[in-house]
Formats: structure tokens, sequence, C-alpha cells
């Protein structure tokens, strides 16, 4: 069981939001999706709703991210 006090959970709740909406995906689903992430809870004991919630957001993350490391090896910064 994760535990974290309430301004490393805000802390981490930040971090997840800025890197996803970083990589594309929309303020209102990544301020969703960062609470539950930062909240440590399980996988287990999230609801059926948070656990797609948490996956459709993941993917959408991975496909920019990996979209953009692909360009940054194709066009690297000088």
């Amino acid at each position: 069981m994760l535990l974290y006090d309430s301004s490393s959970n805000k802390d981490t709740e930040q971090i997840f939001h800025t890197q996803l909406v970083k990589y594309g995906v929309s303020y209102v689903k990544a301020a969703k999706t960062a609470k539950i992430l930062a909240s440590g809870k399980p996988e287990e004991l999230l609801t059926e709703e948070e656990n797609r919630l948490v996956t459709e957001t993941c993917r959408e993350w991975l496909v920019t991210y990996n979209r953009y490391k692909k360009i940054q090896e194709i066009m690297p910064t000088k």
C-alpha cells in the first residue's frame, strides 16, 4: 500500500497532469487521471470507470510520447 502526505500527493498529481497535457491529453481528462494516479490506490481498488479512464488516457499519452521520441531520433536538437 502506498502512502502519500497531502503535499507530496498534490505534487505528484501536478507532475502527472503536466506530463499528460504536455503529450496531448486534454486538460480535464489529464486532471481526472492525474488525481487517480496520484492517489496511490492499487489497481484492484479502482472502480471500473477509473480503471477505464486511466488505461485510455495512458494509451493516448503513450502514442503521442512515442511519436515525439521518433521525431527526436530523426531530427536531433542542436
